[in-house]
C-alpha cells in the first residue's frame, strides 16, 4: 500500500427536519461516488449481518436500502448477502438463515433486492482464493461473494469477545468465509473451565454445537473437538468458562485479517466499506440478545480501505464518553480505550497491524467530515 493517508469520510448522527439520517447517508454515498464506481449490469454484493434471532442491534433494513438504490441507479443488479455461521443457531444453514433475514425485515419489498446466502445451503459452496499471507497461501470464501462484480461492505461497528471489536475486517474476514474457513480461523481458540466456580448446571453442554463438553460434577471441554465458537463462554451463568489468553486471540485476529485480504483480492477498485458506529454493543450480533450500547451513537464512515475505516472507527469510539450503567465499567472517560474496558485481555490492534502488514490497507487515515 502507498504511504499516503487513506481518506475516510464521516457523517455524524445529528438530525433535524431538513437533514435526517437518510439525507446524510445519501450525502455520504454521493461523496464517495458509489453509483459512478459500479459498472453497468454488475452483480453487486451488499455484505451485511442479518443478526441472530433475538438480536436487535444489527443494521436495520432501512439503512441498507439507500445502498441498494445507488446500485440500481448504476443499472446494476444488487443482492444482499451473508454466509452461514459455524455454530448451530438461526443462521447455521441457508433455510433458517433466509427465514431469520426475512423476519428481521430483509425482504425484497423492504430493501428492493433479493437476499442470497453466499456460501450455499450448508456453507460449503466456496471458492479458494490464493493470497500472499504469513499464515495462509489460500483462503476459502463464499462463492457468490467471490463471483460478484462489486462489493459493498455494510458493517455494524461494535465490541467483540474474541477480537476486541468487530468492524469491517470482521465483517469481511469472518463473515465472508465458508464453514471450513470459519472453523480454521477459530481452531486455536479453545476455552477452559474454572472448576472452582463451575456449578455444573450444564448450560454450556446444552449450547455447545460441537459436542465438546462433558459434565460430571463440573464441566470439561475437549480441545480436540472444540471448534472455538465461544458459545460456552456466553452461556455460562457463572462466568466460569474463559479463553486461555495467550497467543490464541492474536492468531485469531491475524487469520481474520488474512481472510479479509482474500475477500478483497481483485476487488481493491470495485469495493467500498461503510461502518455504522450506531448502537455500539459490547458483543457481536451473532448472539441471541443485544446488551446496552457502551457509547452514544457517533456516525457513519466510508472508505475504500478496510483497515483505515476500522482504525478511524476505533478512534472515534475511544474519543467518546462511555455510558454509565452498561458493560463498560472502566475506561469511560473520553480518550480512554473502550474496547479494552469491556474486553481487557484482548489487544484489538493486532487485526489492524497485521492487515497493514500483509497489504490489506493502512492505519494512517485522513478523516473528512461532511
Amino acid at each position: 500500500m502507498a504511504d499516503a493517508k487513506a481518506p475516510v469520510y464521516f457523517v455524524d448522527t445529528r438530525s433535524d427536519a431538513k437533514t435526517n439520517i437518510f439525507v446524510k447517508i445519501q450525502k455520504l454515498i454521493n461523496t464517495v461516488g458509489l453509483a459512478d464506481k459500479i459498472p453497468t449490469r454488475a452483480l453487486v454484493a451488499l455484505k451485511i449481518h442479518f443478526g441472530e434471532r433475538g438480536n436487535t442491534a444489527f443494521l436495520r433494513p432501512s439503512y441498507v436500502k439507500p445502498f441498494v438504490d445507488a446500485a440500481k441507479a448504476a443499472n446494476a443488479l444488487p443482492f444482499v448477502t451473508d454466509c452461514n455461521t459455524l455454530y448451530v443457531g438461526s443462521r447455521g444453514e441457508s433455510v433458517s438463515h433466509l427465514l431469520t433475514a426475512h423476519d428481521h425485515g430483509f425482504t425484497p419489498g423492504a430493501i428492493g433486492a433479493p437476499v442470497i446466502i453466499a456460501d450455499g445451503l450448508r456453507g460449503d459452496s466456496v471458492a479458494e482464493v490464493p493470497i500472499s499471507g504469513e499464515i495462509y497461501d489460500k483462503v476459502t470464501i463464499g462463492a457468490d461473494i467471490v463471483k460478484s462484480d462489486f462489493l459493498i461492505c455494510l458493517t455494524h461497528f461494535k465490541g467483540h469477545e474474541l477480537s476486541g471489536f468487530g468492524g469491517a475486517l470482521k465483517n469481511l474476514g469472518m463473515g465472508c468465509a465458508g464453514r471450513d474457513g470459519k472453523l480454521d480461523q477459530h481452531s486455536d481458540v479453545s476455552p477452559k473451565v474454572k472448576a472452582k466456580t463451575c456449578i455444573g448446571c450444564g448450560r454450556c453442554k446444552l449450547f455447545c454445537p460441537a459436542g465438546a463438553i462433558t459434565l460430571d460434577e463440573t464441566a470439561s471441554i475437549n480441545p480436540e473437538i472444540c471448534i472455538g465458537c465461544g458459545q460456552c463462554i456466553l452461556t455460562c451463568p457463572n462466568g466460569s468458562i474463559r479463553i486461555v489468553w495467550n497467543s490464541s486471540t492474536e492468531l485469531f485476529q491475524k487469520k481474520m485479517a488474512e481472510y479479509s485480504l482474500g475477500v478483497m483480492k481483485e476487488k481493491e477498485e470495485t469495493s467500498l466499506c461503510f461502518n455504522f458506529i450506531i448502537n455500539v454493543t459490547p458483543e457481536c450480533d451473532c448472539h441471541n440478545y443485544s446488551d446496552a450500547p457502551i457509547v452514544g451513537d457517533i456516525g457513519i464512515l466510508a472508505s475504500t480501505d478496510p483497515v483505515a475505516i476500522d482504525q478511524a472507527s476505533v478512534d472515534l469510539v475511544n474519543k467518546a464518553s462511555g455510558i454509565v450503567g452498561t458493560a463498560l465499567t472502566t475506561n469511560l472517560a473520553p480518550g480512554e480505550d473502550k474496547f479494552r474496558g469491556i474486553h481487557p485481555h484482548i489487544d484489538w490492534s493486532v487485526q489492524l497491524s497485521h492487515g497493514e502488514k500483509v497489504g490489506l490497507g493502512t492505519r494512517e487515515y485522513e478523516l473528512i467530515e461532511l
